[in-house]
């Protein structure tokens, strides 16, 4: 049977499902009983022939993991409603030991095929490197026609950027039900959901900080605030993280940053979505955001475990070094650190999203270089250069032109200072100018020469070609 027949065979697919079923059965058996036990060998016998039927066949049997569905010889498995938990079974133990893929080998025994299923049903694997700690067991007990094949770091990072969208998507959702809860003068929103979401944060900024730094390119004019503060607190656990806060200080500073605005709750909706200019007195309600928001989380405190520094956030993010900023207060005093951390994610962010009452759409560049030029006067000059040598000259998010006339978008910095110009980019243009779909390539690679194979030459306005890179983010996470 040729490669084509192969695609279009149902029986091939259902051939498929019997191994996934039999493996099932046997593996489920094997805990059961004892390896020698007649009840276990006769599920044994079942599986075998199943899979020699399958490489009379069509010469080869092999199953392959891809993203949420199961493969047989390259083709996508079905499974009804009553024998999906057993899709999902096989698919959690793969997963557990990163079995990408499973080939059997012409010549398989019995003697194998009893062998390895003891060894896919026992559990204490080192739970770091479970897949080598598995193929160590093979070779073994020498098992040569069955091959188990790792699951590719692509997959892995797939699933990782799933879950960071996911994550990112649940922080806008949450702090709108904690909006509205407030606006109804419900205050039954418990923060030890809130306490949680900033510990997945945490956990995918130290295991996938590129990626979900490149979910904040994510500007959403419709509910800006809300988009607006998850941005914030993700950019400010990450630089939080970059000061040497430990973990807990760092679940309190997104707590913190998550709620700065909530004041904003009590400005009217035609002076924060004003097209135009804002005039003295429109000005000086909006400023007032930071004292409502204070007084508003007072009373949050009152009835959870709101930690202090939330209170100083709200009150202090847009204070200044200097004699800039607001609120006014009587008594000059020091601005606490969480407050310093958020004034600077909270500009650059409001000042990278486009606004109706602003002409000019400011790059991350712009944004970083205005900023920096304050410097002092209106930031920590210490951790502004921390947040600057974070962000980079290429951050991530920015639309590149390379030298070979291909279009791509920053995905990844490079942590090595010699590259810092030298990032992994997701192509999204050819040489021709062709929109493509491409691969995310690293600026560091060379050809046999030792010349780089790309290099960037500028970046680009992303406004000017109709590109929205946080697009792309979304649908590598798809």
């Amino acid at each position: 049977m040729n490669q084509e027949e192969m695609k279009t065979d149902p029986k091939l697919i259902k051939d498929g499902t019997r191994i996934v079923y039999r493996i099932n059965r046997a593996y489920r058996t094997s805990i059961i009983y004892e390896s020698n036990n007649f009840i276990y060998m006769r599920q044994i016998k079942m599986l075998l022939n199943q899979i020699k039927n399958a490489l009379k066949s069509y010469g080869k049997a092999y199953l392959t993991l891809k993203q949420n569905s199961m493969q047989f010889n390259g083709r996508k498995l079905k499974f009804s409603y009553s024998d999906y938990h057993i899709f999902k079974f096989i698919q959690e133990e793969f997963k557990k030991k990163e079995i990408g893929e499973l080939s059997f080998i012409p010549g398989i025994t019995k003697e194998e095929l009893n062998t390895f299923i003891v060894l896919l049903a026992k559990k204490d694997y080192d739970p770091k490197n479970p897949y080598e700690d598995f193929l160590s067991e093979l070779k073994k007990k020498d098992i040569k026609k069955i091959i188990a094949e790792k699951i590719p770091f692509y997959e892995k990072t797939k699933k990782k950027n799933r879950d960071a969208k996911k994550v990112f998507f649940m922080g806008i959702t949450h702090l709108k039900e904690i909006f509205q809860s407030h606006e109804k003068l419900q205050d039954q929103i418990s923060l030890l959901t809130t306490k949680r979401l900033m510990q997945s944060l945490f956990n995918h900024i130290t295991e996938n900080e590129s990626f979900i730094h490149g979910l904040t390119n994510i500007k959403n004019f419709d509910e800006y605030t809300l988009n607006h503060s998850v941005n914030v607190c993700i950019l400010s656990i990450s630089l939080g993280k970059k000061l040497g806060l430990d973990r807990n200080e760092l679940v309190d500073l997104g707590l913190a940053a998550f709620l700065h605005d909530f004041g904003k709750l009590d400005i009217p909706k035609d002076i924060l979505l004003k097209p135009g200019k804002l005039d003295e007195n429109e000005r000086e309600t909006i400023e007032k955001h930071t004292f409502y928001g204070a007084v508003k989380l007072i009373d949050f405190k009152r009835k959870s475990h709101l930690p202090l520094d939330a209170l100083n956030v709200a009150l202090e993010h847009h204070e200044s070094e200097g004699k800039r900023g607001y609120p006014k207060l009587v008594k000059k005093r020091a601005i606490a650190l969480f407050s310093k951390i958020v004034k600077i994610t909270d500009v650059f962010d409001a000042m990278t999203t486009s606004r109706p009452y602003r002409k000019h759409n400011f790059s991350k560049e712009e944004a970083l270089s205005y900023m920096l030029e304050k410097g002092s006067g209106d930031f920590d000059s210490v951790i502004l250069k921390i947040f600057a040598d974070m962000v980079g000259v290429c951050p991530i998010g920015s639309l590149v032109l390379l030298d070979t006339g291909e279009v791509g978008i920053v995905f990844e910095r490079n942590e090595q200072s010699k590259h810092f110009l030298r990032p992994k980019v997701k192509l999204i243009s050819d040489q021709s100018g062709n929109k493509i779909d491409g691969d995310i390539v690293d600026l560091t690679e060379k050809d046999k020469n030792d010349k780089y194979l790309r290099t960037l030459i500028k970046t680009l306005d992303e406004s000017q070609y109709g590109i929205r890179t946080a697009d792309y983010f979304v649908a590598e996470a798809e």
